[in-house]
């Protein structure tokens, strides 16, 4: 099998390669990694992962070569392994804004790109990932790269032209649902429920309430209705989010990330 590398070994790195070991898409000894936390190289040396000692050796021994790090460090990366890239590699970029072009010129090579927008449910095999394959990519090569996040969760394929936009779907929505059930917990304790016994609840009823969308065949706005009786207590809850515009507001927080997106964009 054609060797996946890693130049990151962080969090969500750690959780694709969990991910592939666990669902047999590779094994360990076809997983090369290199961070500059030698902590982490451990962790992974121990599992039976290749540690290199630098990104371009990662570069040099693997077909696919994953960029798992922040946006800021691209540049730094993408010039240190470019004399080791070649047209046959397949580049894997997981950080924002960044777009296929930036990573294929700055390599100076015509090598494949997939572009790819996880989330941090992966960790948990949950993952809801976008991606999005440069046009050269072979079948066989785009194949292996979403498995390697579709054995973690959910998986979508869209247009590069949508890229920053669904960060807003799925890349930083975590961070507002998590808001939002602090919000719920918080109210529960402060009227005296039991904080363990107010998370249960609120995190049995956000799941429940996602399989109601995936599996009911309603739509959102139907659904809401189903909860909502005449006069009832639901209304009255809704009543105050809509009047202090929550639904507006949820969008504009997702355009505010879209545009943050496009502006760190490269």
């Amino acid at each position: 099998m054609n060797k996946i590398g890693f130049i990151g070994a962080g969090n969500m790195a750690t959780a694709i390669i969990n991910g592939m070991l666990t669902n047999n898409v590779a094994s360990a000894e076809n997983i090369n990694v290199f961070d500059l936390d030698q902590n982490k190289l451990s962790v992974m040396a121990e599992k039976g992962i290749n540690a290199c000692a630098t990104a371009k050796q990662v570069a040099q021994e693997s077909h696919f070569v994953v960029l798992a790090v922040k946006p800021q460090n691209y540049a730094e990366v993408l010039d240190e392994i470019k004399d080791a890239v070649t047209d046959s590699t397949v580049m894997v970029s997981i950080a924002a804004g960044i777009s296929i072009n930036y990573v294929v010129s700055s390599l100076n090579a015509k090598c494949a790109c997939v572009r790819v927008m996880p989330n941090t449910p992966l960790l948990l095999g949950c993952g809801a990932t976008a991606l999005c394959p440069s046009d050269d990519i072979a079948d066989k090569d785009f194949a292996v790269v979403k498995s390697m996040f579709a054995t973690s969760g959910v998986v979508e394929v869209l247009p590069e032209s949508q890229m920053n936009t669904v960060i807003a779907v799925n890349g930083s929505s975590p961070a507002y649902i998590y808001l939002f059930a602090k919000a719920m917990c918080d109210y529960a304790q402060e009227q005296g429920i039991d904080v363990n016994a107010a998370m249960e609840l609120t995190c049995a009823t956000l799941k429940g309430s996602a399989e109601m969308l995936m599996k009911s065949g309603d739509t959102p706005d139907t659904l809401i209705k189903k909860v909502s009786s005449p006069g009832g207590t639901t209304l009255a809850a809704l009543e105050v989010l809509n009047n202090g515009d929550f639904y507006e507001n949820i969008k504009s927080a997702m355009d505010a990330c879209t545009k943050r997106a496009e502006e760190l964009g490269k």
